[in-house]
Parts: C-alpha cells; structure tokens; sequence
C-alpha cells in the first residue's frame, strides 16, 4: 500500500503547483492558493526584504532550482512576485499590491507569520548569505 500513498502525493503535489487560471478562478482563490504552498510561503517571506535572485533563494531554502523556479512562476502567474532578468539570472521581488486584499495579504505576511521557526531560520540564512556575499551578486564584482 505504501505505493499508492505515493501516487497520492505526487497528484496532490501536482495540483499545488499547477498554474492559476485567471479565467476560472479569483483572484482570492489565486492568491490563497499561493499562501496555501509552505515553500511558497517561504518565498515569499525572504522576499520581504527586497529582491533576490533564484540562486539565492535556492541556497536559503534547500530546494533544487527547478522547484523554486516552479514556484516563483506559480507565485508571478498568480500576481505575486514580479521577475527581473539580467543576463543569465532571475531576479524576484514582490508585486506590487493590485488590490486591498492583496495589500492585505502582503501585511499578514509580514505580521502574522514572525514567530514561525521555519521563517526564522530562513532569515539568518538570507542574513548570513548576505553578509557573505550571495551568490548572483559576486558575478557582478
């Protein structure tokens, strides 16, 4: 049975990174959802702070490239995150709010999540990559 808990978790994984569908779903729907992903949620945290690049963001978090880039396109389809190319990097910021809601959630996000361990760990993380010099910053010295 151990097989099946698998598949089952690859297809509830598969919906949670699906892109939105303006046409089907609000924009609510569309914005919970992207809060509804832990590694989302965490995205977006660190990009409280200001932009940052994919590299960076993968160091913080200890995800695979492809996932966070998964992610962050779910989180720019859906209108949260904006995207910044240079050369061969990605740079990610939040978006600028488009409505209360939005603005709202961003509030929340930098409020209501503070005292979350996982959160907390991912901001030394960022603080001591900073300190070091991130990654996608050394190209440009």
């Amino acid at each position: 049975m151990p097989g099946r808990a698998i598949k089952a978790s690859r297809r509830n994984n598969a919906k949670s990174t699906r892109k939105p569908n303006a046409q089907t779903e609000s924009t609510v729907d569309i914005m919970f959802r992207a809060f509804s992903e832990r590694t989302r949620l965490r995205l977006l945290h660190l990009l409280l702070d200001g932009e940052m690049c994919v590299g960076d963001l993968v160091a913080i978090l200890g995800i695979s490239q492809p996932r966070a880039s998964q992610h962050l396109a779910y989180l720019r389809n859906a209108g949260m995150v904006a995207r910044r190319k240079e050369g061969l990097w990605s740079y990610y910021s939040l978006a600028k709010p488009q409505s209360p809601f939005h603005k709202k959630l961003l509030e929340c996000l930098k409020h209501c999540f503070a005292e979350v361990p996982e959160l907390q760990a991912d901001d030394r993380r960022a603080a001591k990559l900073r300190s070091e010099g991130a990654c996608c910053s050394k190209s440009a010295d």
